[in-house]
């Protein structure tokens, strides 16, 4: 788990780290280059550190064991900034819409190779640190790390739109078509739609979470199957399991021979946990209760 971890951490410090600079070079060579649509993609991009920040700063206060206030752990830190995460989306798409709907109504600004040149740098970039960041935040099942990715997609849609709305208005200048001028806000608008449902997407996530919605029927139907593998186990008379976090907590109620020690009753329990935790290193904790079954008799 700990190998995991610090892939986690360097991950997000990469994206933090990512970030900044891009900000720098879209802002930069959006003011030399006199492109609004670049300086609006460096803004949004500076929403963007705020993000990984708060991801960040969730990433390590999830990572703290339990304690004596927290005894199941600190996993929903991560839950909470990723629904962070998703709120700054929200707002990114709604800054990026209403900018392109704006420009509609203005003279559009020269188109720059310049600025093409850094917003190509973007798609690449951020493209590169989306697949980076999503396989790893899928194999460790890291909330925090996960909406980063997702935050990096969102920024690749915006990216995209920036290419395609000053690759038109090149293509105007040089054939003296003005209409494909504008072409970026009009792309804008559908990059805010696509944002915007990738935060929509993210926020269900964190609230159901947060709300304690069960795991999926694939999961428990899995740890149905590996509790009834031991032999002692006569019935399952309930089993739940919710997301914690970056971790799975499991419940888990069997009935076994009312005839058997204490011992006896305690030793498949350690081996129901050990079936589990095995084969899923994504659960942490497995809590079971054992009730006394009896054979009827005829």
């Amino acid at each position: 788990m700990t190998g995991g971890n610090n892939a986690s951490m360097i991950a997000v410090w990469i994206s933090l780290l990512s970030n900044v600079a891009l900000t720098v070079l879209k802002l930069v060579v959006g003011v030399l280059a006199g492109s609004q649509v670049l300086i609006a993609d460096g803004v949004h991009n500076a929403g963007d550190v705020i993000a990984t920040a708060a991801a960040l700063s969730a990433m390590r206060i999830s990572k703290r064991p339990a304690d004596d206030d927290h005894p199941y752990g600190h996993g929903k830190a991560e839950v909470l900034g990723s629904g962070i995460v998703a709120i700054i989306l929200v707002l990114a798409a709604l800054y990026i819409g209403y900018h392109a709907v704006l420009a509609f109504f203005h003279e559009p600004g020269q188109a720059s190779v310049l600025a093409l040149g850094a917003a190509l740098v973007s798609v690449f970039w951020k493209q590169a640190l989306y697949v980076y960041t999503i396989r790893i935040g899928r194999k460790e099942n890291s909330k925090g790390l996960i909406a980063t990715a997702y935050d990096h997609l969102a920024d690749v849609y915006a990216s995209i739109a920036a290419v395609i709305g000053i690759g038109l208005a090149l293509i105007g200048d040089y054939y003296g078509i003005h209409l494909l001028a504008y072409g970026d806000p009009a792309a804008g608008i559908i990059v805010s739609i696509l944002v915007m449902k990738l935060a929509w997407h993210m926020a269900q996530e964190a609230i159901d979470i947060l709300m304690e919605k069960t795991v999926s029927e694939e999961k428990l139907s899995e740890y149905r199957s590996l509790v009834t593998s031991i032999p002692q186990v006569k019935r399952i008379d309930r089993i739940r399991a919710r997301e914690h976090g970056h971790y799975i907590l499991v419940d888990v109620r069997v009935s076994i021979p009312g005839e058997l020690s204490i011992q006896q009753g305690h030793d498949i329990s350690r081996s129901i946990k050990k079936a589990i935790m095995e084969r899923h290193r994504e659960v942490d904790e497995v809590l079971i209760h054992l009730n006394p079954w009896y054979k009827k008799s005829l």
